[in-house]
């Protein structure tokens, strides 16, 4: 592994922001020019903090504040806790990285990576984009910490870190449009652990100045480290998948700064020899320009999803309806009676993993479109402490589940762009009574407000970090750009 040979941080990082001989040598053996992957390592390479405009720095900062405060709430989790203790017992020489909401605690930095990672998405509490994907989670934890193992005289400015945190979103949303199968909620693999692999590839590539040959190979090295089934969705193996997406991408960087070689059109469709196609069963890859004046960022043309609580997606439109239709229930009879309802019918979409009508575990909740429905209805809410198990095993909670049925409309589709959530109350009396959601507050189409933001930033962050760290964190991201060391935020964690 990468850190059993990393002696000291400020060696390695030193070395990674020049191309040394072997690196020069293997540049001199790129890759033809006219290639996909040699136009994504061209950009990686020549894209510059001129070509972030304002809309793309304003919403990538919002996505950085929310990534840090799902983290630091992330790190009150027990599956936190079982990564953090495997990677303190393992050696290391170079901790030098911070780990979210343990400030006496610092790891190497692939590992302070891995252990963020997983934080971020102990909670599926992290953003969601479109095509599907938790595209923040797997690089800002990567850029955290290798802002950290640099040597003072390389310190990258916050500039830098705000466009290498682009650059890895642009690589992630660049490589799902490739295939018609992204668009849709997925059903093989983990999005993350696939694209947010190489988006954490490409943006520690940019963060450690690698050139265009590097670039291409630490794109060709994390494509052979990524993966991971979504038949580990809803288990505490899932959160792995963040933590690997950004450990591994980082890896692929530093292994690339050292001279690894890797297939240089692993981005290429070549038949008989499946590069990242071998993801897809449709793959129609296109080049990415090099960077212009005018050249707009994905995240300009498609804002992301920020959750209002801790749970997949799909969840927040089931939410949003039977909060709806509790409202209407209770206009009816004057308060929530149980009682009343003789069949509680969902109108979700067909998607098998979070269809789940009896779940037993915090994680199966979270996946659970029938769980965060009845909870809704029951409590009028849904919060951290929904999943708690006091909370998933209550009698007057398995009393409603027992009253859901599930039915898949044909125009109601899995994918987050074009889905609903539908909730049905028949009540005893005949009457029935339906609340339906087309689009959340917190959606693409329906963003956050900064008040609503920032109070779940707070809420999230005040588990484990005290007013005045919160409020540092906050003018830190709100200033990013301007920060002179951009290790300076991870400092503040």
């Amino acid at each position: 592994m990468v850190y059993l040979t990393l002696q000291k941080s400020q060696k390695i990082l030193a070395s990674s922001r020049q191309v040394h001989k072997t690196a020069a040598h293997v540049e001199a053996r790129s890759a033809p020019e006219e290639t996909v992957t040699s136009s994504f390592a061209s950009f990686i390479h020549a894209v510059q903090p001129v070509h972030l405009s304002k809309a793309v720095c304003h919403r990538s900062k919002r996505m950085i504040l929310d990534s840090i405060g799902v983290g630091l709430v992330g790190s009150t989790t027990h599956v936190f806790n079982i990564a953090l203790k495997y990677c303190r017992e393992l050696y290391s020489a170079a901790a030098v990285s911070s780990v979210y909401g343990k400030p006496g605690i610092k790891l190497s930095p692939t590992l302070a990576a891995f252990t963020n990672g997983v934080a971020t998405h102990s909670m599926d509490f992290d953003d969601t984009w479109h095509p599907a994907t938790h595209p923040s989670g797997a690089v800002l934890p990567a850029l955290l910490a290798a802002s950290q193992m640099l040597p003072s005289s390389t310190k990258p400015n916050g500039l830098d870190f705000l466009l290498a945190f682009n650059v890895g979103l642009e690589v992630q949303g660049r490589l799902m449009h490739f295939s018609s199968e992204a668009h849709n909620i997925p059903k093989r693999f983990h999005p993350p652990s696939v694209v947010g692999t190489m988006g954490s590839a490409a943006a520690t590539a940019k963060l450690l100045s690698l050139s265009i040959a590097q670039c291409t190979h630490a794109l060709g090295i994390a494509a052979s480290l990524a993966g991971a089934p979504m038949a580990n969705a809803a288990t505490q193996a899932k959160p792995l998948h963040m933590g690997n997406a950004a450990r591994l991408g980082f890896e692929a960087a530093l292994l690339a700064a050292r001279g690894m070689e890797a297939n240089p059109f692993i981005l290429d469709d070549i038949p008989g020899c499946s590069g990242f196609s071998a993801f897809y069963s449709v793959y129609q890859p296109k080049p990415l320009s090099v960077p212009s004046d005018h050249h707009e960022f994905l995240l300009e043309k498609q804002d992301v999803a920020f959750k209002r609580f801790p749970a997949h997606l799909g969840m927040h439109w089931v939410v949003d309806a039977a909060l709806s239709v509790r409202n209407l229930f209770i206009n009816y009879a004057g308060s929530f009676s149980p009682s009343l309802i003789r069949t509680i019918v969902l109108k979700i979409p067909v998607s098998k993993y979070i269809n789940r009508p009896f779940p037993s575990s915090e994680h199966q909740a979270r996946h659970s479109f029938q769980f965060n429905a009845c909870t809704a209805l029951l409590d009028g809410e849904v919060g951290l402490s929904s999943f708690s198990e006091n909370s998933i095993h209550r009698q007057e909670l398995r009393e409603l589940l027992d009253k859901v049925v599930v039915e898949h409309p044909e125009d109601n589709v899995a994918n987050f762009d074009k889905m609903y959530g539908e909730v049905a109350l028949l009540l005893h009396s005949g009457d029935v009574l339906t609340g339906k959601c087309d689009t959340f507050y917190g959606h693409w189409r329906k963003p956050l407000s900064r008040e609503s933001l920032l109070k779940k930033f707070r809420s999230n962050a005040s588990h484990v970090l005290s007013e005045e760290k919160i409020e540092t964190i906050i003018t830190t991201v709100d200033n990013l750009e301007n920060l002179s060391d951009s290790s300076q935020l991870a400092c503040t964690l």
